[in-house]
C-alpha cells in the first residue's frame, strides 16, 4: 500500500468550517497519524450501540492495527475525514476505494465504499450529513463517482443521512444488511437539499446570537462609563427578557452583584452556575483570546466582539482577527465583529439590545445589517425620527432585528440573508455593505430571498479598488458597474445613498407593491405636482396630468381625490403632496397640529377603503408639514391596529425614486416567479471539448499540470490573438473600424499570469464544440500569400494586421475592407507595408468578407470571488469610452440573454434605430447562451473573449476569438457548503 509521502501531500484545500443543523460550527479535515490519540479518545465516547451499527458486532476497543489504519491515508484510494469541535473528534468517515467484487482497489477504480461513525452527543446535529458532502466532493476530486455503503436495518439514521442527500440512489437487501448505491455526480435535488441545510443552518446560528436565553457583558467596568458598562446599561433599559451577567476580572472577591444596576457580577465566566449563550465581549484585544477559551469551555455559542485593534489596525491586527475566527471556530461559536457595534432585536420575548445604541429600537418590519457602526447608528436614528411607531404598536420605520458586524470576520451579510429569508418579523432588508466577500454566494442568496421579500442595498467604498481596512475577503476586480448588473440579476434594489436607503425601505415595508409604472398625482400646489411629474419621467415612471386640488383644498378634498385615484384602473399608484395652507383663516394642513392629523386621518381612510381591486401604494410628498409626517407615521397618536401608515417625503425627487425602485423590483418579481431555463442544444460536444482541454492543459512530459487543484485568479482575456497569421478584432462589413480593446466596466483583468493561452486553432475548435464557428482568416506573409488566400477564401476579401499594437485599431488605418480584386489587394497590401511598417511586424492576415451589420463583443471570463461573468456591448466607443456594457452570472438563461441584450444604452441600434433596419438578435441572444453553456460546463475555460461579433439582418459573424485555460479551483458555488476560510 503507498504512503501518502510516496505520491500526494496532506490536501490542505479539503479543510473547512462549516455550520451544523443547530447553529453550531465544527471543522472538517483529513485525518493524519498525528491523530491516533484523538481517534481513540473519540472511539472511548462512542455508544456500544453505535460502535455495534459501525462494525456489524461489539467491537469495544480499536486495535492498534485498527487506529494505525485509520489515521494512515494515502488520500487517493484511502480518505478519512473527522469533524473536530474544541481539538476533539465528534465524527469520522472513511471511503476505500474498491472494484466490481468489492475488493481494495486502485484507479481506475470508480468506486468505493463508505463509512462514517458520530458520537452520540453529537447525533442529529447534521454531523454526518455535512461530512458526507465533503467527501463525496473528496472522491469526485480523486475520480471516484459511486460510493456504496452497508448498513444495518436499524440504524435507520444513517439510512436517512443516505436517503435525504438528493444522490441518484440504488437499494438492496441482502443477508440482513441494506446495501446503498449512489452516484456522486450532484443533482438539481441533491444542489437543492445542501442549499436548504445550509440556509437551516446558517439562520440557525444568527438565531441564537439574537435571541439568547442569557447574555454575559465581559469587560464590564466597576465604574459608570466605558464600552462593557454602556452596553450592559443598554440591555437592561431595553428590557432585555433574558438573564444578565457582568463579568470582570478586576472585580473584588466579596462582590456579589454590580450597583446600581443589581446584576449578579463575576469575576470570570467560569463563576456562573448557568449557561451563558451570548457573551459581549469588551476587553483589549490582547486579552480576547483568554476570554474566547474562556466562553468556548462554558459552553457560550455566540461572541459579540465590541473590542478594537484588528484588522483595521494593520497587519498585526490582521493577524490577531485571524486567530480570533479559528479561535472562536475551534469551540463551534460563530463571532461578531470584531470591532463591532452590536446587535438588537425588537421581538417582544427578547429586546436585546447588546450594542452601543443608547435606546432599543421601536419594533417594525425592517431588518437592517451594516458594516459600520457610525452608518449604523445613523440610520437607527434617522429612522427613528421618521415616525418610528409606537412602544405598542410596530411603526412605519421600525426595526425588527440589528446587526451592526464591525470587520465582520465570521458573520456577515450572507448569513443575514439567510436568517432574515423565511423570518416572518422581518418584511424588508436593508443592508449597507462596503465590501461582499463571496459575491457569487451572495447573489445567490439575495437572488432567493428577493423572490420572497424586497433586498435594499447601499455599497460603500464603491471607487476604492479594494476593500475598506479591516475587512478579510478574496480580492476581487470586478468593477462596480459589474456588481451593480449583477445584483440588479439576482433582483437586489441598489442604491446610491444611505438617505435613499432608508427612503425606500419605508415605502417597502409599509406599502403593496405597485402593479405598473402608471402614476397619478394629486395635491394642493400645481407646482409641486408638476416638479413631481417631472421627477417620475425622470426615473422612467408613467405619470398622469397631475390633479391640482388647489390651496384651498380640505382633508376631506384629499380624500376623495384619492379614493378616487385608488379606484382608477388607469393607474398602479399615487403620489400625494400637500404644502401648508395659506387661506382667509379656515384651517388647512399645515396650519397647526390638528389640521395635519385631520389630513394624515383623511389620507389613511383613503387608503384603507380603497375598493376591492389590487391594493395600489401611496407616498406622500409635503413641503415643511413636520406634524404631518409624524402623523401619517402615527407617532401622533396610536391608531387602530391595522391601519394603514402611508410614508411621506419632504421632496418630491426622494419620493419618486423611492416608487420607481419599487416598480423596477415588482416587475422582477413578476419575471422571476416563471424564471428562465438553460437551453439545450443537441450539437453541442461537452465530452469533446472536455477531452480537448485535458490535452491543453497537459505540459509536454506528461506531470501533472502546475497549480491544478488550486484556484487561478485568472480574469479575462487579454485580447491578443492566439498564433500569428489568425485575425480578430475587426469588423469587415460597412467601411468602419470595428472591435475595440477591453470594455471599461467589463469583467476582471489577466494579471495573474498562469493558465495557457489558445492558439487561434485551438480556441475555433474548442468554440465549434459548442456550435460557434470563427469565420477563417489566412496568414499574408507577402502579397503573392495574400492572393493565394483570398482566392482560397473568394473575393471580396479584407486585409489585416494582427499585432497587438494595431489589433482593434482601425483608426489607425491598418484595415482595408471590400478588397475586390487581385490588384486592390496588392495596392492595399503595398500600402499597409509602406505606411505601418514590414510585414513580420504587422502579421497581416487576408479573410473573407462578412455581412454589414452592428459591431458587437461577447466576453466571459472567471472572477476569484464572483464566479463566471458573461458580458456584452458593442464594439468600439460604446463600450470602451463609454462602459456600456452589460454583465451576468454563468449560466444565463434564455430570458437573461434577451435582458442583457436589451439591457446596454445603446440597445436601438440593434432594434432599427432611425430607420435601419432590425438586426439578428435571436441569433445573438444563442450565441450568448452558448458562451455561457461552454465556461460553465468547462470550468477550466477562464476567459472568453469574441470580438467583433458583427450582427446582420440575418445570422452573425464571429470575426475574431481568443480563450484561456487553467486549471480549475477545486472548489465552486456548486461544492460542499463550508465558511469562508481563514
Amino acid at each position: 500500500m503507498r504512503s501518502p509521502s510516496d505520491h500526494h501531500a496532506y490536501p490542505t484545500h479539503w479543510e473547512a468550517d462549516v455550520v451544523l443543523r443547530d447553529g453550531g460550527t465544527a471543522q472538517i479535515r483529513p485525518i493524519t497519524p498525528d491523530d491516533a490519540q484523538r481517534l481513540v479518545s473519540f472511539y472511548e465516547r462512542v455508544s456500544d450501540e453505535s460502535k455495534y451499527y459501525r462494525f456489524f458486532a461489539p467491537y469495544p476497543r480499536l486495535s492498534d492495527r485498527d487506529v494505525h489504519r485509520f489515521t494512515h491515508h494515502d488520500y487517493v484510494d484511502r480518505v478519512g475525514l473527522a469533524a473536530i469541535v474544541g481539538d476533539e473528534f465528534i465524527a469520522t468517515v472513511r471511503y476505500d476505494r474498491i472494484d466490481g467484487r468489492g475488493m481494495p482497489a486502485a484507479a481506475p477504480a470508480d468506486e468505493a465504499e463508505v463509512a462514517f461513525l458520530v458520537q452520540d452527543a453529537h447525533q442529529g446535529r447534521g454531523v454526518a450529513s455535512a461530512l458526507l458532502e465533503h467527501i463525496a466532493a473528496v472522491a469526485r476530486e480523486r475520480d471516484i463517482r459511486r460510493f456504496a455503503a452497508e448498513v444495518l436495518p436499524a440504524n435507520t439514521k444513517m439510512i436517512k443521512v443516505f436517503t435525504d442527500a438528493g444522490y441518484t440512489q440504488k437499494r438492496s437487501f441482502e443477508d440482513g444488511v441494506v446495501r446503498l448505491e449512489f452516484d456522486l455526480e450532484p443533482t438539481d435535488r441533491s444542489l437543492a437539499v445542501m442549499r436548504a441545510r445550509e440556509q437551516r443552518a446558517e439562520a440557525r446560528s444568527v438565531q441564537r446570537l439574537l435571541a439568547p436565553g442569557s447574555v454575559a457583558v465581559i469587560g464590564t467596568s466597576r465604574t459608570p462609563g466605558g464600552v462593557g458598562r454602556t452596553v450592559l446599561r443598554n440591555l437592561l433599559d431595553g428590557g432585555f427578557t433574558g438573564r444578565v451577567h457582568a463579568v470582570n476580572h478586576a472585580f473584588p472577591d466579596d462582590m456579589a452583584h454590580l450597583e446600581p444596576e443589581g446584576v449578579p457580577a463575576h469575576r470570570s465566566l467560569r463563576a456562573i452556575e448557568e449557561p451563558v449563550d451570548l457573551a459581549v465581549v469588551a476587553v483589549p484585544a490582547e486579552r480576547v483570546p483568554a476570554v474566547v477559551a474562556e466562553c468556548g469551555e462554558h459552553g457560550v455559542q455566540g461572541l459579540v466582539v465590541l473590542s478594537a485593534g484588528y484588522a483595521e489596525s494593520g497587519s498585526e491586527g490582521r493577524d490577531r482577527q485571524r486567530d480570533l475566527v479559528r479561535q472562536a471556530r475551534s469551540y463551534g461559536m460563530r463571532v461578531i465583529g470584531p470591532n463591532a457595534f452590536g446587535v438588537s432585536n425588537t421581538a417582544e420575548g427578547v429586546r436585546l439590545n447588546a450594542s452601543l445604541s443608547p435606546q432599543l429600537p421601536n419594533p417594525g418590519r425592517l431588518g437592517l445589517f451594516t458594516q459600520s457602526g457610525a452608518i449604523g447608528i445613523a440610520l437607527l436614528s434617522g429612522l427613528h425620527r421618521r415616525g418610528a411607531g409606537l412602544a405598542s404598536l410596530a411603526g412605519i420605520a421600525g426595526i425588527s432585528t440589528f446587526v451592526s458586524a464591525g470587520n465582520r470576520a465570521d458573520v456577515s451579510g450572507n448569513d443575514l440573508l439567510q436568517y432574515w429569508y423565511d423570518d416572518p418579523r422581518t418584511d424588508v432588508v436593508l443592508m449597507y455593505l462596503e465590501s461582499i466577500g463571496n459575491p457569487r454566494k451572495f447573489t445567490r442568496l439575495a437572488r432567493r430571498t428577493a423572490a420572497v421579500k424586497p433586498v435594499v442595498v447601499v455599497k460603500g467604498a464603491r471607487h476604492t479598488g479594494s476593500a475598506p481596512t479591516g475587512h478579510a475577503v478574496p480580492t476581487t476586480q470586478i468593477p462596480d458597474a459589474t456588481v451593480s448588473d449583477l445584483l440588479r440579476q439576482a433582483g437586489v434594489i441598489r442604491v446610491d445613498t444611505v438617505t435613499e436607503l432608508a427612503d425606500t425601505g419605508v415605502l417597502l415595508a409599509s406599502q403593496p407593491l405597485p402593479a405598473g409604472p402608471r402614476v397619478a398625482i394629486l395635491g394642493n400646489s400645481e407646482s409641486l405636482g408638476l416638479i413631481t411629474y417631472d421627477a417620475c419621467l425622470t426615473e422612467g415612471l408613467r405619470p398622469l396630468p397631475p390633479r391640482d386640488l388647489t390651496t384651498a383644498a380640505a382633508p376631506d378634498d384629499f380624500r376623495r381625490a384619492l379614493a378616487e385615484a385608488l379606484t382608477d384602473d388607469a393607474c398602479d399608484a399615487v403620489v400625494v403632496t400637500a404644502i401648508p395652507w395659506v387661506g382667509d383663516g379656515n384651517a388647512g394642513p399645515g396650519d397647526g397640529d390638528g389640521s395635519a392629523k385631520a389630513l394624515a386621518t383623511a389620507v389613511r381612510e383613503a387608503a384603507q377603503a380603497s375598493g376591492p381591486g389590487p391594493a395600489k401604494p401611496v407616498a406622500v410628498v409635503h413641503l415643511e408639514i413636520q406634524e404631518l409626517a409624524e402623523a401619517l407615521a402615527g407617532t401622533g397618536g396610536e391608531p387602530a391596529p391595522g391601519t394603514r401608515r402611508i410614508p411621506a417625503y419632504p421632496a418630491a425627487e426622494r419620493a419618486v425614486r423611492a416608487l420607481a425602485e419599487a416598480v423596477r423590483y415588482a416587475h422582477w418579481r413578476q419575471e422571476a416567479a416563471e424564471p428562465g431555463r438553460v437551453p439545450e442544444y443537441d450539437d453541442i460536444d461537452e465530452a469533446g471539448a472536455a477531452a480537448d482541454i485535458q490535452v491543453l492543459l497537459a505540459p509536454a512530459d506528461g506531470t501533472p499540470a502546475d497549480g491544478a487543484g488550486r484556484g487561478t485568479g485568472d480574469g479575462k482575456g487579454d485580447g491578443t490573438d492566439g498564433g500569428t497569421g489568425e485575425a480578430t478584432g475587426v469588423r469587415t462589413g460597412d467601411g468602419k473600424g470595428g472591435g475595440t480593446g477591453e470594455a471599461t466596466g467589463s469583467v476582471p483583468g489577466d494579471d495573474a499570469g498562469l493558465g495557457v493561452e489558445l492558439s487561434a486553432a485551438d480556441t475555433q475548435r474548442l468554440l465549434a464544440r459548442y456550435g460557434v464557428s470563427v469565420l477563417p482568416a489566412l496568414p499574408a506573409p507577402d502579397p503573392d500569400a495574400a492572393v493565394r488566400a483570398a482566392e482560397r477564401l473568394g473575393f471580396p476579401v479584407a486585409l489585416k494586421p494582427t499585432a497587438a499594437h494595431l489589433r482593434h485599431r482601425a483608426d489607425l488605418g491598418g484595415v482595408r475592407l471590400e478588397l475586390g480584386s487581385e490588384t486592390e489587394l496588392r495596392r492595399a497590401y503595398a500600402e499597409l507595408t509602406d505606411y505601418l511598417g514590414r510585414p513580420e511586424e504587422l502579421g497581416l492576415v487576408v479573410q473573407r468578407m462578412a455581412p454589414r451589420g452592428v459591431d458587437t463583443v461577447v466576453r466571459a471570463a472567471i472572477d476569484p470571488a464572483a464566479g463566471a461573468v458573461l458580458s456584452f456591448g458593442l464594439a468600439g466607443a460604446p463600450s470602451e469610452l463609454l462602459g456600456d456594457t452589460a454583465h451576468g452570472l454563468v449560466p444565463v438563461t434564455g430570458r437573461d440573454a434577451a435582458e442583457l441584450i436589451r439591457s446596454i444604452r445603446t440597445a436601438p441600434l440593434l432594434f432599427g434605430w432611425r430607420g435601419s433596419k432590425p438586426v439578428d438578435t435571436a441569433a445573438l441572444e444563442e450565441l450568448l447562451l452558448r458562451v455561457s453553456r461552454l465556461v460553465d460546463d468547462q470550468p477550466e475555460m477562464v476567459a472568453v473573449d469574441l470580438e467583433p461579433v458583427v450582427v446582420a439582418q440575418q445570422g452573425l459573424s464571429v470575426l475574431g476569438a481568443s480563450a484561456r485555460l487553467a486549471p480549475p479551483p477545486p472548489r465552486t458555488d456548486l461544492g460542499p457548503r463550508h465558511m469562508p476560510a481563514y
